[in-house]
């Protein structure tokens, strides 16, 4: 389907995001066909004065992606590999590309004699764009790896005036550095490079650990050459093992070894989780820590273990079984990792003293970012990501939005921060405290597009928020 010109603007649909369904928005989208269509449509928005914002997979839960109402430019048509180098281990894609296909891609190439593959992806699920990973500047579970940023190369941009511009760390690197975790707010990204990274084989290791020793095993994993692994942790409130006991999986390459067949969790066995996490917390950490115990020793291939199973829409039979419209919100926070087990404990109680309900918790190491403008990783972090029930609702998202600032709030006690692309419960205090540079992001966000082009829910709320 082409783009229709600005002067005859498609009608406004609901849209949502895919996860937290917690952004209904009302905007006309833009489907362009290919890369032209797409830079023809921006060139007509900007003429006729029309803000608009990108949209990929429309998983990220802040409303970067969404514009009410106005335009939504989706990228979805812009899916194809424009080049790839087996001697340097480089891929160049469109934006819209999703990493199934990516993968599928590499994997059939008959010209990637060097098994190349990726380095990292967003876990949990599968179906995300490629151009929305730069915007949020996403991660995986990586033991040693910096945010997404450090595996492009270069990208091409399309700016607030349709003009294709080529920026990388040695060409144009400032506006490189901004476009990187710059949620789509100075252009439409049509095409990146990626550098990849051998196809190994890693063997599971797994066990049970606690929190107070979490560090001192994850720097031993590392040691003993772990190139992935994450920390599960305990969900119920209401148990001694709450956010302390977890279960450790870390990923070690291996020689000689072909990844075979290891078993998975299926999807009747995830939603069937996912529903008793509702009921009976404990009960569900145990059957999960159960079956990835049994897997310890299983073969993997390295870009295979960062895939999973995500089931679209599972919420509705928790909603039946609670009686209730709800879904879960995710967030991020980062402290220094010597205070690890220190937030952790922290975080406790405040999740208990506001009641809040954890579906998924887990523990990363995420390595310090020194490209993009609006780091998140200022420095090596660890990374704790909570998925929180909220009943939808004024009430309900009230009352989760207490409770995901009093989780900032502990992260900031220990000097640490935030991920900006979940919720927009965050106050000015603490997105000024735990994103110091911006302030200096929405100034260059005003000197470059200076008649806000590009714009996002996300965006006026931040700058309402912040102030100009």
């Amino acid at each position: 389907m082409s783009a229709l010109p600005a002067s005859v603007p498609p009608p406004a649909q609901l849209l949502n995001d895919v996860h937290a369904r917690l952004n209904p928005t009302r905007a006309r989208v833009l489907r362009p066909g290919n890369a032209a269509e797409a830079c023809e449509t921006v060139r007509a928005s900007a003429r006729a004065g029309l803000p608009l914002i990108a949209a990929g997979a429309r998983h990220a839960m802040g409303g970067q992606q969404f514009l009410s109402d106005g335009q939504v430019l989706d990228t979805s048509a812009l899916d194809r590999v424009i080049a790839f180098d087996n001697a340097r281990g480089l891929v160049t894609v469109e934006a819209g590309i999703r990493w199934p296909a990516l993968l599928a891609w590499l994997a059939s190439c008959p010209d990637n004699t060097a098994g190349w593959t990726i380095r990292q992806k967003q876990t949990g699920a599968d179906d995300f764009s490629l151009g929305g990973a730069l915007a949020a500047n996403v991660h995986g579970r990586g033991l040693c790896l910096a945010p997404f940023v450090e595996d492009v190369e270069d990208l091409v941009l399309l700016d607030t005036d349709g003009h294709c511009v080529q920026s990388s760390r040695s060409q144009r690197p400032d506006l490189f550095a901004l476009v990187a975790g710059g949620y789509g707010l100075f252009g439409l990204v049509v095409q990146l490079t990626l550098r990849l990274t051998p196809r190994r084989t890693l063997r599971r290791q797994v066990s049970l650990a606690r929190v107070g020793g979490l560090q001192r095993a994850f720097e031993d994993a590392i040691a003993q050459g772990c190139t992935f692994g994450d920390f599960q942790f305990a969900i119920d409130p209401r148990s001694e093992d709450f956010l302390d006991l977890g279960l450790l999986s870390c990923y070690r390459p291996v020689e000689g070894v072909e990844p075979g067949a290891p078993r998975h969790l299926q999807a009747e066995d995830f939603a069937r989780l996912l529903l008793l996490a509702h009921h009976a917390p404990s009960r569900a950490f145990d059957e999960y820590a159960d079956f990835y115990l049994a897997t310890d020793g299983q073969h993997y291939a390295s870009d295979a273990q960062q895939s999973g199973v995500y089931l679209d829409g599972y919420h509705a039979a928790v909603d039946r079984s609670l009686g209730h419209c709800g879904s879960e919100m995710i967030t991020e926070l980062y402290v220094p990792r010597g205070a690890l087990a220190g937030f952790m404990g922290r975080a406790a109680d405040s999740l208990r003293r506001h009641q809040a309900q954890p579906i998924y918790g887990t523990v990363r190491l995420i390595e310090r970012d020194p490209t993009s403008v609006l780091a998140w990783a200022r420095q090596d972090w660890a990374c704790v990501v909570f998925n929180l029930h909220v009943q939808h609702g004024p009430a309900g998202v009230q009352t989760a939005a207490v409770a995901f600032r009093a989780l900032i709030d502990d992260a900031l006690w220990f000097g640490g921060s935030y991920y900006l692309t979940y919720h927009r419960w965050a106050t000015r205090e603490q997105v000024q405290a735990a994103h110091p540079r911006f302030a200096e992001f929405l100034r260059a966000k005003r000197a470059l597009d200076p008649q806000e082009r590009w714009q996002s829910d996300w965006y006026r709320h931040h700058l309402a928020l912040v102030g100009r």
